[in-house]
């Protein structure tokens, strides 16, 4: 059976130097809550489950420990009495005409600049590939002589025109952008 500390047992200044597997409660500094096979953890899961110690020692979690073998379920309370869903509602799309350079979301126009039309168009072209910002600069401004924060204000004027109902640009941390696996684009190259 593994132990976890109870709410409010552990902090990452009273963590043992000589036994990484041990954490010390609060309360009582001399007692010691093993968790088993900690040692074992990969570095993800080990930072995992700090990020969850922190959040039972500042009250946000709680932690229960069952038997290994008894009766194990997840229900959290959040889910117990949620009301019932809405109607899903579809997103709105938007409508590319390439010819006339034009954009149209849920049949309405929607204006936007030469360069924010560019970035659309590039990134609609481009489905799942993520770009970084020297290589939007390359594609879309044709130099990468401008500061690279350039794209990310594009990008923001981009789904400020678009909105917060429409998912368009997916940020990938650390590296750029890509075009939103769930975006409703339609492009017709011949109006």
């Amino acid at each position: 059976m593994a132990c976890v500390p109870a709410r409010g047992t552990w902090s990452p200044a009273r963590r043992p130097a000589s036994a990484s597997h041990h954490r010390r409660s609060r309360a009582d500094p001399d007692t010691v809550h093993p968790v088993a096979g900690e040692e074992a953890l990969t570095a993800p899961a080990r930072r995992l489950l700090d990020a969850a110690r922190e959040l039972v020692e500042r009250g946000d979690a709680n932690v229960s420990v069952t038997p290994i073998g008894a009766d194990r379920r997840f229900d959290p309370p959040a889910l117990r009495q949620q009301p019932a869903a809405a109607p899903a509602t579809t997103a709105p799309s938007l409508h590319i005409l390439a010819a006339s350079r034009s954009v149209l979301l849920d049949a309405e126009p929607l204006p936007l600049t030469r360069l924010e039309f560019d970035l659309l168009m590039h990134l609609v072209a481009h489905p799942r590939r993520v770009f970084t910002r020297l290589q939007l600069l390359a594609a879309v401004w044709g130099y990468e002589h401008a500061g690279v924060r350039t794209v990310d204000v594009h990008i923001r004027r981009l789904r400020g025109k678009v909105g917060a109902d429409v998912p368009l640009v997916t940020t990938v941390y650390g590296v750029g952008y890509r075009l939103a696996d769930d975006a409703r684009v339609s492009v017709d190259r011949t109006g």
